[in-house]
C-alpha cells in the first residue's frame, strides 16, 4: 500500500506532466541533454518567458526540472532524463501506439 505522502507525491509529478507545454519542455530537455537558457526554451516554444516560466516552476515543484542562476538568466537541467523518456515510452504503451 501507498502512504499518503506517496500519493500525493505521485500527484503532484503527473499533474505536472498533465500540460503539453511542460511536456514540451521536458522533451525539449530531454533532446538537447544540456542545460537550457529558459529565454531559448520560451523562443523555441514561441510562447512569452512569463509562461514558459510559471510551467518552469510546476516541473521544478514535482522535481522533473533543476533551475539554476547563472549570473542574472536561469537555465534549466534534468535530475532524471532517462525517467522523462520512461514516461513517455509508457504512455505510448498504454494507448498502444508504438
Amino acid at each position: 500500500m501507498y502512504s499518503d505522502q506517496e500519493l500525493s507525491t505521485s500527484l503532484m509529478i503527473f499533474n505536472a506532466l498533465g500540460n503539453e507545454v511542460r511536456l514540451r519542455i521536458l522533451l525539449m530537455l530531454t533532446d538537447t541533454r544540456r542545460p537550457l537558457h529558459i529565454k531559448a526554451v520560451a523562443q523555441n516554444l514561441k510562447k512569452e518567458y512569463s509562461a514558459v516560466y510559471r510551467h518552469v516552476k510546476i516541473l521544478e515543484r514535482a522535481q522533473l526540472l533543476r533551475i539554476h542562476e547563472v549570473g542574472r538568466s536561469r537555465v534549466l537541467s534534468l535530475p532524471y532524463p532517462q525517467l522523462i523518456k520512461q514516461f513517455i515510452d509508457a504512455s505510448k504503451e498504454v494507448s498502444g501506439k508504438e
